[in-house]
């Protein structure tokens, strides 16, 4: 099973290009899905982040307007949250192989947004990242309710430059010339992974064959 690292900046259009994949067969973790079960009324996640940041719970789940003004810009409260959300979010993303292994999938993909940030890139065979210009990924982010410029300039100052990742991935999907521009690419992505001449990087980093 070939497991794949989606990621992106904000306002890339990964999560429209991780739909995409699903639509072509290729079962999809969602790593802030996760976190959202995580974050809901008996959610795993609750009761240690409210005796880590006491006052962000309300009705009985995690708010996460108030935990982001919080932990934003403070890289010691962010390690902190790290630490309670990233073993849990592993514990179900555990559940979600087994059960593509037993559905027998050829390709899985983890949306994962901060897939360099973390070291994820070492735990999957193939790294896509979703990448748009500058200027259309403001105008997108900018546009979504409650957003402000500083807002997302904090939120830009915690991820990787948009020219690293793309420097550092297997595959590019630009989703700056439209829906179905995307969804060819993410169909060319697919049949190279399943070419059997492709080659993992985990495979090449280990001087071995291509995980199929």
């Amino acid at each position: 099973m070939i497991v794949v690292g989606l990621t992106g900046s904000i306002g890339m259009g990964k999560s429209t290009t991780a739909a995409m994949f699903a639509e072509a067969g290729a079962p999809v973790y969602d790593a802030d899905a996760a976190v959202h079960a995580l974050y809901a009324p008996g959610g795993a996640a609750v009761a240690p982040i409210e005796a880590a940041f006491p006052g962000v719970i309300k009705d009985g789940a995690v708010d996460r307007t108030a935990l982001g003004q919080r932990v934003l810009g403070d890289e010691a409260a962010m390690k902190r949250l790290e630490a309670i959300v990233h073993p849990l979010v592993g514990a179900s993303r555990g559940g979600f192989f087994e059960k593509a292994r037993a559905d027998g999938a050829e390709v899985v993909v983890l949306d994962i947004p901060l897939l360099f940030e973390t070291g994820g890139e070492r735990n999957v065979d193939a790294v896509v990242v979703v990448s748009a210009p500058a200027d259309l990924q403001r105008e997108r982010v900018l546009a979504r309710p409650g957003m402000a410029p500083e807002k997302l300039d904090a939120i830009l100052a915690r991820q990787k430059p948009d020219a690293e990742k793309r420097a550092r991935a297997d595959f590019v999907i630009e989703t700056g010339q439209g829906l179905e521009a995307a969804r060819a690419q993410v169909a060319e992505v697919l049949a190279a992974l399943k070419s059997p001449t492709w080659r993992s990087r985990r495979a090449l980093e280990a001087g071995g064959e291509a995980s199929q």
